[in-house]
Parts: C-alpha cells; sequence; structure tokens
C-alpha cells in the first residue's frame, strides 16, 4: 500500500519547480493532485506531462474568490481535500532605503495572506469533511533570519512560520495537522531570478552570487526538488498524525533550530 493512497491534495504554485516535485512524489504515493497555478496553461501542460492522478486547476492566491473557487474544482473533481501544500510565494529584494509600498503589498498578499486564506478555506473544507486533513505550508530559511537586502521576503516567510504555529495549535482539534518546511537554496529558475537580483544590487557578475551561496552550504551543493519530497510527503502521511505545528528545515545544514 502507498503511503497516500486515496488521498486527494492541491498544491499551490505546482506547474513548476519545488511544486512540481511535490506533486510527481505525491501521485507516486498514490494521491490524485490538483496542479494549482496562476498559469492555467502551464498547469494543465504539467499535468499532461505528469500523467494519470494529476489535474490543472487555476489559482491567483491573491483573491479570495479564486481560492474558493479552487477548493471547489478540487471537491468536484476528487470529491474531497485531504492535503493541502501552501507554495505558491513570490521574491523580491532591495536595500531597507528603496523598499517600496508596491513590493511589499504584493509579498505579503501572495506569501501571508495568500498562505492564510487559502489554508483557511481548505481547513473549512475539511472540517466540513469531518475526517481531518494536512496543511503544509512553505516557508523558508529566510524566515529564520534576517537578510541585509531581503527584508519583506524574509519578514513573510517568518510571518508563515508564525501562522504555521498558531493555526496548528487550533486546527489539531478538528484532526488537521499543520506543519511547514523550511527549505535553504533551491536551485532552478528562481535562483536565476533572485542572482540577477543580487548582481545589480551588489555589483557582481552574473553567477557569482549562485556560486558564494552554494559555496555556503554546509551538504556542498544546492538542493533540487526531489530532495524536499520526503519531508512533503510524511508530513502528509498518517505517520505524522502526532506533529503539530512545527517548522522543518531541510536546507542542508544552512540552519538549526
Amino acid at each position: 500500500m502507498k503511503r497516500l493512497d486515496g488521498k486527494s491534495a492541491l498544491i499551490t504554485g505546482a506547474a513548476r519547480g519545488i511544486g512540481r516535485g511535490f506533486a510527481e512524489a505525491y501521485i507516486a504515493e498514490g494521491a490524485t493532485v490538483a496542479i494549482a497555478d496562476i498559469n492555467f496553461d502551464a498547469a494543465e501542460a504539467t499535468a499532461r506531462e505528469i500523467g494519470a492522478g494529476a489535474y490543472a486547476v487555476q489559482i491567483d492566491v491573491s483573491r479570495q474568490e479564486s481560492i474558493d473557487a479552487a477548493i471547489d474544482a478540487v471537491v468536484a473533481h476528487a470529491g474531497k481535500l485531504d492535503i493541502l501544500i501552501n507554495n505558491a510565494a513570490l521574491f523580491d529584494a532591495a536595500r531597507t532605503v528603496d523598499i517600496t509600498r508596491a513590493s511589499y503589498d504584493k509579498l505579503y498578499a501572495v506569501n501571508v495572506a495568500g498562505t492564510l486564506f487559502t489554508m483557511q478555506a481548505a481547513a473549512r473544507q475539511m472540517v466540513k469533511q469531518g475526517h481531518g486533513g494536512k496543511i503544509i505550508n512553505m516557508a523558508s530559511q529566510a524566515g529564520r533570519r534576517g537578510e541585509a537586502l531581503v527584508a519583506v521576503y524574509c519578514s513573510t516567510k517568518a510571518a508563515v512560520i508564525s501562522l504555521t504555529q498558531s493555526a496548528g495549535l487550533d486546527l489539531i482539534k478538528d484532526g488537521i495537522n499543520v506543519n511547514a518546511i523550511a527549505p535553504g537554496v533551491v536551485d532552478g529558475d528562481h535562483w536565476v531570478h533572485v542572482d540577477s537580483m543580487f548582481a545589480k544590487l551588489e555589483g557582481k557578475p552574473l553567477g557569482q552570487k549562485k556560486a558564494e551561496v552554494e559555496a555556503g552550504v554546509p551538504a556542498g551543493r544546492f538542493a533540487v526538488p526531489a530532495d524536499l519530497t520526503g519531508m512533503a510527503v510524511f508530513l502528509a502521511s498518517k505517520e505524522a498524525d502526532y506533529i503539530v505545528s512545527q517548522t522543518y528545515n531541510v536546507d542542508g545544514g544552512q540552519w538549526m533550530s
């Protein structure tokens, strides 16, 4: 028997990168997975590539009506919702004196409000169903400490850790386990974008920041999405029924807590 047999999962930001990796791992463990993304065409393409058990759902986690419609779409397709991974997020970087309200509002709308209100909508559905569920929020090592040029992003991920703690203490009364994963640096398109931003902010050639960061990982390399999937499967499984409000570092040794 597979660890997630018969489970229905919704993963936000799942058209590529870490979210796609989670979806592939969940399908391999027997779940049905909604590939939820703001880019519906990309979500459809990913669902086709993953194959049986995957289907596309459009979601913009900054809009309540889109969140509600996505939950309804999952229930219509699978009949229930057992697992949510709040993976959708945005990144930005700037010196403190250059942070704009537009950037602040955009990151908080997705990373914090998006996490909270998608979690809320999923929890309401799980409570209605009456058999509990699993919610996994994606934090970051950036939420464990500050970074000179990443004040807003770091603070959003610290908020995710706090939301996970509070919601977990509340929702376990309904049999819903809320926990989080805090990755370190994960290779992919995201880091191409991050590296280019630091190149401008720090006056470094492209690729230098990425090389510096990789050199600082005790494990000796960037993570790839597959490095995170074991924790994601575990936290969604029955094995994690007694784990509540925790945030697990999966970062190659970059942070200890």
